[in-house]
């Protein structure tokens, strides 16, 4: 999973409360923001680190041979370049991730609720210091896994209550701004990754990979040692029952006393919120089967662009015939492309919509799969690309990598926690993660042999898929740019598909319930 983050928009339309960023608020939200660089550095450093061949020869040493083997006769499975890297054991070290932060985030959301923005933000921290340790001194593939466990419950942690936390410190009207920092840096997590991997390589004695793998306990610290600093927002001691407590809190981040109105719409949603005794039930009926829809389609889509190919991006390099230094500098220049495209899109998303991203990155990115596609059937061999072939894919994987980050990358996160009425905000956003996580342990799992059977023909797969999801935006995204949350419900209405589950009459808000059945 690349270039994204959980990031819930403002609610309601009043953005004129008092106060603005104070130093108080802006220190806050640097120290929750670097929850993301906890994913990012993790998304860059495992592809570096399954490059590197004394990482290879200690933990994989059967894709360590296959790699020597291709080097000196032409290929490792059936002579075949794609298969160097063809290890179930090695893609489960990259992909065990993901599934530990599913089930973390599905936990995450009580505990967050219940103890706080800033205890959830550290036992993440801590859980993820705790993996960086296990895998820097790992002597076993056991070790490494279990390492990466923990980071996954780590980053499940810290991606549901870090941009929470950014949201509800945050003044209404730079909201957007503070939540696209978390975003900004998982692209930087993922940039220092691949320059530490960089470094690390050219280390003598074969260790480098544990200066990598290590590396990743400077965030997970930073984000430990400032929690205990760090105060919970207000809605947070709403939620459990201290209103006094937080009123004053609110009047500190504001820096202003006339808190009152904000303070009364606070009180007022956190009520609401608590009236809801069945979410995961409620979502289900007939009046939310477009936000449903976009809770389950959005993210999956988002992982299917086929961005699993930037964890990889050194093996696919490597594979291409670069050297294990040049390898791994193809993957910083990548990384400094998406990390560059990420600020495209938190200034133009507000400015052109989520269509228009959405659409353009599709495009982009399908005719990048294409070419990727074609460069390597028609010029990998067994001692790799001709030379100008291979900087051609490193282009053409730059490309592809800056539509992704400007369009799918932060907007698969953002489009489903904005569609969510606040009944259900809390179900959709925990459906948005699981389904996220789940698609992405499932493509990080299977594409390496997948990359071994079908060869350079899985990158039309994945244009097949760009242009199923691009037609899908087309048609059934709405756009949602400017829209309060309490009124997204007109912009179904008017939508020439979804109109026909939200219609006018009856006592239920002109709602159908899903006993009534599928079909308009």
């Amino acid at each position: 999973m690349a270039g994204g983050a959980m990031v819930a928009p403002a609610a309601g339309g009043r953005q004129d409360y008092p106060g603005g960023l104070t130093l108080f608020v802006f220190m806050a939200c640097l120290v929750a923001a670097t929850g993301g660089l906890l994913f990012g550095y993790d998304i860059g450093v495992s592809g570096g680190v399954t490059s590197m061949d004394p990482f290879l020869l200690r933990f994989f040493p059967s894709v360590y041979r296959k790699q020597r083997e291709a080097a000196a006769a032409g290929g490792g499975d059936g002579g075949s370049p794609y298969c160097m890297f063809n290890s179930q054991l090695l893609t489960t070290f990259t992909s065990s991730i993901f599934l530990s932060a599913l089930a973390a985030s599905l936990v995450a959301a009580s505990f967050t609720r219940v103890a706080g923005r800033k205890w959830s933000m550290f036992c993440g921290g801590a859980t993820f210091l705790a993996g960086c340790v296990l895998n820097a001194a790992a002597e076993s593939v056991l070790m490494l896994i279990l390492g990466r466990v923990l980071l996954g419950l780590g980053v499940g942690f810290a991606s549901q209550s870090a941009p929470l936390y950014l949201s509800e410190m945050a003044p209404a009207r730079m909201r957007g701004m503070l939540n696209n920092g978390f975003n900004l840096m998982i692209t930087v997590g993922i940039l220092l990754a691949t320059l530490a991997n960089y470094g690390a390589q050219k280390v003598a004695g074969g260790w480098g990979w544990r200066l990598s793998l290590g590396l990743a306990a400077v965030p997970a610290t930073i984000i430990v040692a400032g929690s205990f600093f760090l105060h919970d927002t207000p809605n947070s001691l709403l939620e459990r029952g201290r209103p006094e407590e937080a009123k004053r809190m609110l009047r500190r981040v504001r820096g202003v006393e006339d808190v009152d109105d904000e303070y009364a719409d606070l009180a007022a949603a956190s009520a609401a919120s608590r009236a809801v005794t069945r979410p995961w039930r409620d979502i289900l009926r007939r009046r939310y089967r477009p936000q449903l829809v976009v809770a389950v389609a959005v993210p999956a889509c988002q992982q299917l662009t086929g961005i699993v190919l930037q964890t990889y991006a050194p093996v696919l390099f490597k594979t291409a015939g670069f050297g294990g230094s040049a390898s791994l500098m193809s993957a910083v220049i990548t990384g400094a492309v998406n990390l560059l495209a990420t600020l495209v899109s938190v200034f133009t998303v507000d400015r052109l919509g989520r269509r228009a991203l959405l659409l353009e990155g599709g495009v982009q990115m399908l005719i990048s799969m294409v070419a990727m596609g074609a460069l390597m059937g028609a010029t990998l061999g067994p001692g790799g690309m001709p030379a100008p072939c291979a900087a051609a894919t490193v282009a053409v994987m730059c490309v592809y990598i800056a539509g992704f980050s400007w369009s799918w990358g932060p907007l698969g996160w953002l489009v489903p926690s904005e569609v969510m009425p606040l009944e259900v905000r809390p179900a959709g956003q925990s459906i948005t993660v699981a389904v996220n996580m789940l698609i992405n342990f499932v493509v990080a799992q299977a594409f390496l042999p997948l990359f071994c059977r079908l060869g350079s023909a899985l990158f039309f797969v994945f244009a097949a898929l760009l242009a199923a999801m691009t037609v899908f935006v087309a048609l059934f995204l709405p756009e949602t740019k400017g829209v309060p949350i309490e009124d997204m419900t007109a912009v179904w209405k008017a939508h020439w598909y979804w109109k026909r589950f939200v219609t006018d009459g009856g006592d239920d808000g002109g709602l159908v319930d899903t006993e009534k059945g599928l079909d308009g």
